[in-house]
């Protein structure tokens, strides 16, 4: 059935009993030859397993209004993430395809399905064996048959019938009988009609041929050059661990049985093993950022024994996460794990804040259990309220959309729970372990400014060029606070005028990943047969191993044309002239996928521009970013007249083109495929006893068999396998207009045979390749790639050219992909950002009970903010939701170094000390923490922010945006903050000194 009658008869009825389901978010459909596939999304949060029950009852209600041979509906829970973790490749020396297509779908599959979480669908590839009776047009005509006359002849006397029981004597016998043919030359001895006077038998054998053979193939696969077959393996929820499904199935595939010795199953495009690399390498790159944070320590501590006072709150504090997340349901992943490794520098700053302080009272000569007790004290207020607005600038994840919202709600929990965690260790383990463990002798030797190490001279190299740094920060801040005015106009400007940057900042909406694999989906022209199709994707793949050397290529699988049955769902392909090519490099390559796939791109342009290509990356990120569209921008045009928003769409494209930061620019459906119209002449048809049913069942018989209008099986003897039983013309007996018009009919009335061109006329038509819907209204999409990271310029570009163009009535344009999530995240966590804001100003409101210190404390959010605009743009660094996590993070950090300068003062200036005298020496004794914290955080970062890894680049934008709004904010801060405290109170201290006692 064509894409258009598929869309009127079944998509249609679907589409609208299913907008009765509760909690729809959108519908989209695909209408292609002989198969509809509805995908409806539900609005996060909504119980998957009820969405599912509810759907299959509407699913079940339109039955009834189906076209005659329609299969029932298949309703399947699909995800963002339920896409092929793997492949399952069969090649065997001496194996056909028919037989790798068998084993595949019967063998193998079988023995690999109940692999826990695992879903495999058939196999892809191949032919379908098929027991066939090829009938010959003339022979038929000779002997007054049409196709549907050996149709039911074939199908009576082919049947799986049970012939009950019987009782003789004392036994109860079961009754075999041959009602099926033992095999296929015996379906050739099978009576058609009697003729004659003597009755004697028209028998199949008579008009054509009965052979073991196979269906007419329309999907090919080829591996590595070779024709073959794969099985796709995909997760069956998002639930379901990675790993452990390749894992489960790589050990089933060790253990298969019944398969013939020379079967080499292989497991190809493993995306494990990229969730393994990314693993691995971000707890390598959080050891690296742990030695490097330890080191800073030590060298500010000048104490192995402190220093391992404060390392005790990382892996408390992770084991704390942990076990929380596991209470709770939650699983450990790449996020979850990326956020403490990026945590972990941040989990010391408590301990380290509490432990200096601790180590300042032992200097000053108090007893270890006193100092602990109040060290741990005077800090316990600042450190509660670091980690409390540390942790409430996380808010705005809550505001993040769609897939984002659930990636990041992970890290952000295990970031919270680790600092809350963190918060208990510093204020019970670190004194515990200083009261009994730190002696006074120790701190006098260890700490302060005149610590010296026993192992060599760097502790005294350090001492003195830190003494060189207090000396200067001293003279500095002098000069600062003589005109606390103009210092506070300077600084504040610097940093709001560097927040004019942005502008020339990149967007984009996750940073772009190497997945070492790249997809190129093509087509070729119009109607192009799926052999010649081959053609062309042989010529591609010659390309390939052009430009990818044999020793980075890993493999090259290709999917040439489609399948009319379920498995369509997992295919993009759409028509014979459709195909997508994966390419799997090895793991250790030098060159990056994208930069392969410039290469090619060029190279295809050049010597094979009949072909339209698109290329993607393929990996398991993007598509769960882009949830499951092919494009990060996807231009969709929708409307009920199918020509018109063709036509805009195509209009759309041609500028889109020309734009110099676009790469690929693909138009995935095709309205002029070409199509026969068979006009059926009904009086002439009614006049030879002919019915539309019966003209139309010979048609599809002899072309491609009746196996969807009348179908018949056979079952192996050996195997017990069904395989379809069907007849049709041979495969090369149409070979023009003519012959098709020479297609024999009979009546019911009638019995001479007549030819189909008596009753039908035969004329040429364009006809869609596929008809899709978005809420129900035909669309055409516009996939556009962008040739950088950056889609916030390609995006802009776009909507100008949408503004220019005239879009004809009852059209519309819209924006989808993953810029869609990208401007509803950015907006609505911007607004969470403010939110949390003003969360972090009224929590230290409560704890200080001043509405002016908290205000001078979040002054060290603009120069963060201005710090992350600059690291970013130096090192050409996209602003995405990772760096925006990494905002969340440095806006927490920064204003925990602006709380112990504001506090510490707070207490000097209760304690009797003049404003001036207590804010310098508030922020002279505070730099040492500030700067032990800081710099701690940021070596512990760069590991991460150079981003060497596979894998580790989605992490490198966080850890960037840290580093940058750290370094910045730690500098001005630490003149700013002292300075507006200066003025705020200095005015209220000369204001008392004026009133008379």
């Amino acid at each position: 059935m064509p894409p258009e009658q598929i869309e009127t008869n079944i998509s249609n009825p679907f589409e609208r009993w299913f907008t009765l389901a509760s909690g729809v978010d959108h519908i989209e459909s695909r209408s292609l030859p002989g198969v509809s596939l509805i995908k409806i999304y539900f609005q996060p949060g909504s119980n998957a397993d009820a969405d599912l029950s509810t759907v299959s009852n509407l699913a079940m209600a339109d039955l009834r209004r189906l076209p005659p041979g329609t299969l029932p509906p298949v309703v399947l829970k699909f995800d963002a993430s339920s896409l092929p973790v793997c492949l399952i490749t069969l090649k065997g020396q001496g194996l056909n395809e028919t037989q790798l297509q068998d084993l595949g779908r019967y063998t193998v599959r079988n023995q690999i399905a109940n692999v826990p979480g695992a879903s495999v669908p058939q196999p892809f590839g191949g032919r379908y064996r098929q027991i066939m009776v090829y009938v010959d047009p003339l022979k038929l005509e000779a002997h007054q048959l049409s196709p549907m006359d050996v149709v039911r002849e074939v199908n009576d006397a082919n049947l799986i019938l049970p012939a009950g029981d019987v009782k003789i004597g004392p036994y109860d016998y079961n009754l075999y009988s041959n009602s099926q043919a033992p095999s296929a030359s015996d379906i050739n001895a099978m009576p058609l009609k009697s003729v004659g006077e003597t009755q004697s038998s028209v028998l199949v054998g008579d008009v054509g041929k009965a052979v073991d053979a196979q269906a007419i193939q329309t999907n090919i696969v080829r591996v590595d050059g070779q024709r073959s077959v794969y099985l796709p393996i995909l997760k069956q929820g998002g639930d379901t661990n990675t790993i452990a499904v390749v894992d489960g199935i790589k050990s089933a595939l060790q253990h298969l049985v019944d398969i013939p010795k020379q079967l080499i199953p292989k497991v190809v495009f493993d995306q494990s093993l990229f969730v393994k690399t990314a693993i691995s390498n971000v707890l390598r790159e959080g050891g690296v950022g742990l030695i490097l944070t330890g080191l800073m320590v030590l060298l500010f501590l000048g104490s192995l024994r402190a220093t391992a006072a404060v390392f005790l709150s990382i892996p408390l504090s992770a084991l704390a996460a942990f076990l929380a997340l596991g209470g709770s349901g939650g699983s450990v992943n790449t996020m979850v794990l990326g956020g403490l490794a990026l945590a972990f520098s941040r989990l010391i700053d408590n301990s380290v804040i509490v432990l200096e302080n601790i180590f300042r009272h032992l200097e000053l000569g108090e007893a270890p259990e006193a100092a602990a007790e109040r060290g741990g004290r005077e800090v316990g207020l600042a450190v509660l309220a670091a980690t409390l607005t540390t942790s409430v600038v996380f808010f705005p994840v809550v505001f993040l959309y769609g897939v984002s919202r659930f990636l990041f709600v992970a890290l952000a929990l295990a970031v919270v729970l680790s600092l809350f965690a963190s918060y208990f260790v510093a204020m019970t383990v670190v004194p515990l372990f200083c009261a009994k463990l730190i002696k006074q002798r120790q701190a006098d030797e260890e700490l302060g400014d005149t610590f010296t190490w026993r192992w060599d001279g760097i502790g005294q190299m350090f001492n003195f060029y830190f003494k060189k740094v207090l000396e200067e920060y001293d003279r500095t801040l002098a000069a600062a606070l003589r005109r606390p005015a103009a210092t506070t106009v300077a600084l504040a400007g610097i940093s709001l005028l560097s927040l004019g940057l942005y502008p020339f900042l990149g967007v984009s909406f996750f940073p772009r990943t190497d997945p070492g694999q790249f997809v190129i989906n093509l087509k070729a022209p119009s109607g192009t047969r799926v052999e010649l199709t081959e053609d062309y994707v042989k010529k591609v793949e010659q390309i390939i191993r052009g430009v990818v050397p044999p020793s980075e290529l890993q493999i090259i699988v290709s999917n040439i044309g489609i399948t009319t049955d379920f498995s369509a769902i997992y295919t993009p392909n759409s028509a014979p002239h459709t195909a997508f090519v994966q390419v799997s490099l090895k793991e250790n390559h030098k060159v990056g996928s994208y930069e392969y796939m410039r290469r090619v791109r060029e190279q295809l342009s050049e010597k094979l521009p009949q072909l339209s290509t698109y290329f993607q990356s393929g990996g398991l990120v993007d598509a769960v970013i882009n949830l499951g569209l092919p494009a990060p921008i996807d231009i969709q045009v929708s409307g009920n007249n199918l020509d018109a928003v063709y036509n805009t769409a195509t209009k759309l494209a041609q500028p889109v083109r020309q734009l110099q930061d676009v790469n690929d620019v693909l138009i995935p459906q095709d309205i002029d495929y070409p199509a026969l119209e068979l006009d059926v002449d009904r009086e002439k048809a009614g006049l030879l006893g002919l019915s539309q049913k019966e003209i139309v069942d010979n048609v599809v018989t002899a072309l491609t068999s009746n196996g969807m209008i009348a179908p018949n099986y056979w079952i192996d003897p050996k195997s017990g396998n069904p395989y379809m039983l069907t007849v049709q013309y041979p495969e090369d007996a149409v070979k023009t207009v003519t012959d098709l018009k020479q297609i024999p009919l009979r009546g019911v009335k009638s019995s001479e045979p007549t030819f189909l061109d008596t009753v039908v006329k035969v004329k040429t038509i364009p006809s869609p390749t596929e008809v899709d819907h978005y809420q129900l209204f035909r669309v055409v999409d516009v996939y556009v790639s962008p040739k950088k990271e950056d889609l916030r310029t390609v995006t802009n570009q776009v909507d100008d050219i949408i503004k220019k163009t005239q879009i004809p009535e009852g059209v519309r344009v819209n924006l989808r992909g993953s810029v869609e999530g990208m401007r509803s995240s950015f907006r609505s966590f911007g607004v969470g950002l403010i939110l949390s804001v003003v969360l972090v100003y009224l929590i230290l409101v409560a704890q200080f009970a001043s509405w002016e210190d908290p205000f001078i404390i979040l002054l060290a959010i603009p120069p963060g903010l201005a710090g992350v605009l600059l690291f970013l743009l130096a090192t050409g660094t996209t602003l995405n939701v990772m760096s925006l996590m990494g905002v969340v993070m440095m806006v927490g950090i920064v204003v925990s170094n602006s709380i112990l300068i504001v506090e510490f003062a707070r207490h000097l200036h209760h304690d009797g000390k003049p404003v001036q005298e207590a804010v310098s020496l508030a922020s002279r004794m505070r730099l040492r923490p500030i700067l032990m914290t800081s710099l701690a955080t940021v070596l512990g970062m760069i590991p991460m922010a150079i981003g060497a890894e596979p894998g580790s680049e989605q992490y490198a934008p966080l850890a960037r945006a840290i580093i940058g709004g750290l370094l910045v904010s730690v500098v001005i801060t630490v003149y700013l903050v002292p300075a507006v405290y200066l003025i705020v109170h200095g005015k209220g201290e000369q204001q008392a000194q004026g009133v008379p006692s």
